[in-house]
């Protein structure tokens, strides 16, 4: 689709042209759960989205923006924090989720707690300890700022200000953030620089075998909840998915994150208790704590976890660096400089 706008430059009059992008669903990936036809990316639309997702005038204190959290270099992760960091200093409880393939995902956050993207974004601004301001605020900031009134009129067709259009120029912004160019896949596409080598072709077997179930498609998630019998941390009491559905059958479930770009993401878990993957590999292979909800897959044949030698765990840790997509991670589209 495209939009026409006007606005005005040393008090010239000109029309903008808002162009639709392209929207390109990599070969080894699933269709996008995402509708596309409701909120069709474009170009001023997603410009608009990347300003606001830098914008630190989304929180409450006008420092904290999204990309505060979401550092690209890092697949969007806050590297080196165990729990995400708000406005004053507060520190929230959960580790902060990679960014990437969202238009292939059907919910959002460690619990589930949304299950449309356009809806994301209001539970980092809402949170007391992330941004903690209102959408209402962030909208009436927006209406007050003269460049945020032409970029709205740029973007979308009624040119308003309003909570729709934000967090629709937002999602435009994530939908396009698609990481698929990683050595794995130039290998599952048979394109060039895809050649793996002998032990990460091990660990690509090993991971079919042991890790798949939860990890599935070449997204490397099935997006379910989970208990994977992480010890949970009593100071924080976090029973994960039951906070959302209410139902003590999803205590401690969190849902199964992607491995793409896990070599950028650390620490791991939702709380972010592991600092590498081989802590992460060393705690499936013995550090497993039953309980009534753990997942079956890891309580199979009377014992816990998943069975993994040195060697393996060497092999599957090689395996998941090949998800590593650095044209992702250095894509200027989604910089913020």
């Amino acid at each position: 689709m495209v939009f026409l706008g006007s606005c005005s430059s040393d008090d010239e009059e000109y029309v903008a042209i808002d162009e639709p992008l392209e929207f390109t669903v990599p070969s080894n990936f699933p269709e996008p759960s995402y509708d596309l036809e409701a909120n069709p990316p474009t170009k001023f639309g997603f410009e608009l989205g990347k300003k606001l997702f830098y914008d630190g005038q989304l929180s409450a204190n006008g420092f904290i923006s999204c990309g505060f959290c979401h550092e690209q270099r890092h697949a969007f992760t806050h590297h080196g924090h165990q729990f995400s960091h708000g406005i004053d200093d507060l520190e929230g409880t959960r580790n902060t989720p990679a960014i990437q393939n969202a238009a292939f995902m059907t919910e959002f956050t460690w619990d589930g707690a949304t299950s449309h993207l356009d809806l994301f974004p209001i539970i980092p601004i809402t949170n007391e300890v992330e941004m903690g301001e209102t959408v209402t605020n962030v909208v009436n900031k927006l209406k007050a700022d003269k460049e945020y009134q032409k970029d709205f009129s740029l973007a979308f067709e009624d040119g308003e200000i309003n909570t729709e259009n934000f967090l629709k120029a937002l999602a435009q912004f994530m939908v396009m953030m698609v990481s698929a160019d990683s050595k794995y896949d130039k290998y599952v596409r048979n394109e060039a620089g895809g050649d793996l080598t002998d032990q990460e072709k091990e660990g690509m077997e090993l991971f079919e075998q042991k890790c798949s179930s939860c990890h599935s498609t070449d997204l490397f998630t099935d997006g379910s909840f989970r208990n994977n019998g992480l010890p949970p941390n009593p100071q924080l009491n976090d029973v994960g998915r039951e906070e959302v559905s209410g139902s003590a059958d999803d205590r401690y479930k969190f849902k199964v994150p992607s491995l793409r770009n896990v070599e950028k993401t650390a620490p791991y878990m939702h709380d972010g208790r592991f600092g590498t993957l081989m802590a992460v590999l060393d705690f499936y292979d013995s550090g497993v704590v039953d309980s009534s909800t753990l997942d079956p897959l890891l309580k199979q044949e009377e014992r816990l976890g998943i069975a993994l030698s040195l060697s393996e765990k060497e092999a599957i840790i090689a395996f998941l660096n090949t998800l590593t997509d650095n044209t992702y991670l250095n894509d200027e589209r989604f910089s913020e400089y």
